[in-house]
């Protein structure tokens, strides 16, 4: 398991810059029980091995004046690896559309999209992406409300099924 090779001190710092990634080298090293030297030099680690991939901010799309979220299932005419990269760097070519998941079953791709407007959203789905090369199918849901938008990974359940192996 790869979370496995990490040990509880990396897994600690991990989960503590995944719940709040602005706080001080300091005051990681308090909360992870470890001094600030060793504690820079683990994150840098973490960083170079590619456990953390970045630090953001989490911005309000609503009070930025993004009010349309949808979620967009597209089905593609053909599946050939080649047609699947190909698609995937089209979305990533595509400001609106913010993630972007390749998945087994009836779809394709879902994608996840935000627009200042429905209008906005509109002309995207009708110019963009339904005119894209090798996309047959789009269903889209907008999105009313979320009721949890959680990132990153549960590492509590990690540390239970850690604590359960032999």
């Amino acid at each position: 398991m790869p979370g496995a090779k990490l040990d509880p001190i990396d897994r600690k710092i991990l989960a503590e810059l995944q719940a709040d990634g602005r706080m001080t080298n300091v005051e990681l090293a308090k909360r992870v029980g470890i001094s600030a030297p060793p504690c820079l030099r683990r994150v840098r680690t973490l960083e170079e091995n590619g456990y953390i991939k970045g630090y953001h901010a989490e911005v309000d799309a609503r009070e930025l004046g993004f009010e349309v979220q949808v979620f967009a299932m597209v089905g593609l005419a053909k599946q050939a690896e080649a047609d699947l990269s190909a698609f995937e760097d089209r979305c990533r070519s595509w400001p609106l559309v913010r993630e972007c998941h390749m998945l087994n079953g009836e779809v394709d791709f879902i994608l996840k999209c935000a627009a200042p407007d429905l209008s906005t959203f509109q002309t995207f789905l009708t110019e963009q992406l339904t005119a894209a090369d090798n996309v047959a199918s789009v269903k889209t849901s907008l999105v009313i409300r979320c009721a949890k938008d959680e990132p990153g990974v549960p590492f509590e359940v990690l540390e239970a099924r850690l604590s359960q192996e032999p």
